[in-house]
């Protein structure tokens, strides 16, 4: 699901020229459902194809949860792929008196239309388009939205880039955190609270560097890879995620940067942040770098579980407590807040998954 600026689709080459910036990426072999309420766009959702047994029947429930009253088909690939999943759909929008605006089928720079018998206007050899010189297309960069060639591209927006300079910081940072661990009180709940203090300050100057164009050297980032695993620092940057791309860009950054077995909490907030925007795809990735790195991690797991029952990002959003909220709710720092950092740096035999 997702928003985007006002944009007039007023032929079927304006509806393919604004998909791709609608989904984040130009889809292949894929069902592209895009639905309104009146002209309010309220979702757009892909599904692969050919779908799974099942999965289209999920489509009207999802429709009209979200108020739709009008929906838009585009089907990308051969017509064996999409004709019988546009097809299905179809059926159940007429079922469920959902209107439906078009349904086109794109493949190798050419549509069709499901909905148009006319062949003057929509001939059987398809009418040819080219998305890149479309009005829509640049309007839509003009907006700042981003689509990127195919979804191969989106993943590899998220691998790993610290390289070796990164790795070297880490486990200098590593061994300082181990020090002061093992040195005399620091497992005293003041030593807790002193750590987690310094962790959500790091937590909100990172945000606000990124909101005004900076970003965190490698020491900076390391240091905040480290607070993450303290579930309340965490939760204070999930706690903060805002409408500013700020978050987006810093959790990313992070997902990026970090040592791949430190970055399911940077991972999961870039989940949760790209949820937040409607950016499915980009979450699904994001969730799938974390339990890469900790398959136990509850806010990935939790993260994963609503996008696979295709949750409104509101479900979660309106349900955030604020961070005085998680303050009275997990009372002041001790220092068993602290051993998902010893688990991860080696003190502990396990970790407590976050």
């Amino acid at each position: 699901m997702t928003a985007m600026p006002k944009l007039v689709l007023s032929t079927p080459a304006d509806i393919l020229a604004a998909v791709p910036y609608l989904i984040g990426f130009h889809p292949a072999d894929s069902l592209v459902v895009t639905g309104f309420a009146g002209k309010a766009l309220r979702l757009s959702t892909r599904w692969d194809l050919p779908p799974r047994p099942g999965d289209l029947d999920r489509i009207v429930p999802l429709l009209r949860r979200e108020q739709v009253t009008v929906a838009l088909l585009v089907g990308y690939g051969p017509g064996h792929l999409v004709t019988p999943a546009v097809d299905q759909v179809m059926r159940l929008l007429a079922a469920a008196g959902i209107g439906l605006a078009e349904a086109l089928r794109a493949d190798e720079g050419r549509y069709w239309s499901y909905a148009c018998a006319d062949t003057a206007c929509c001939p059987a050899e398809g009418t040819p388009y080219d998305p890149a010189f479309s009005r829509v297309a640049a309007e839509a960069v003009m907006h700042g939205l981003v689509a990127l060639p195919d979804r191969g591209s989106l993943r590899r927006s998220l691998e790993p880039s610290g390289g070796p300079a990164m790795r070297e910081l880490t486990g200098r940072v590593a061994t300082e955190l181990r020090a002061r661990l093992a040195g005399t009180g620091v497992s005293t709940d003041g030593f807790a609270a002193r750590f987690v203090a310094d962790g959500l300050a790091r937590v909100r100057a990172a945000i606000e560097r990124y909101a005004s164009g900076g970003r965190l050297d490698d020491d900076e980032a390391a240091r905040l890879g480290f607070d993450l695993t303290v579930i309340r620092i965490r939760d204070e940057a999930w706690a903060l995620l805002d409408d500013r791309d700020s978050h987006l860009t810093l959790w990313r950054d992070l997902t990026r940067r970090l040592e791949p077995r430190y970055v399911a909490p940077a991972a999961s907030l870039l989940a949760a942040a790209a949820w937040r925007e409607g950016d499915c795809a980009l979450a699904s990735m994001a969730v799938d770098r974390a339990l890469a790195a900790d398959p136990g991690y509850s806010m990935a797991i939790l993260l994963r579980q609503a996008l696979a029952h295709l949750l409104p990002p509101a479900a979660l959003r309106d349900r955030m407590p604020t961070p005085e909220e998680i303050d009275i709710e997990m009372g002041p720092p001790n220092s068993r807040w602290l051993m998902p950092l010893r688990a991860l740096l080696g003190e502990e035999p396990t970790a407590l998954a976050g």
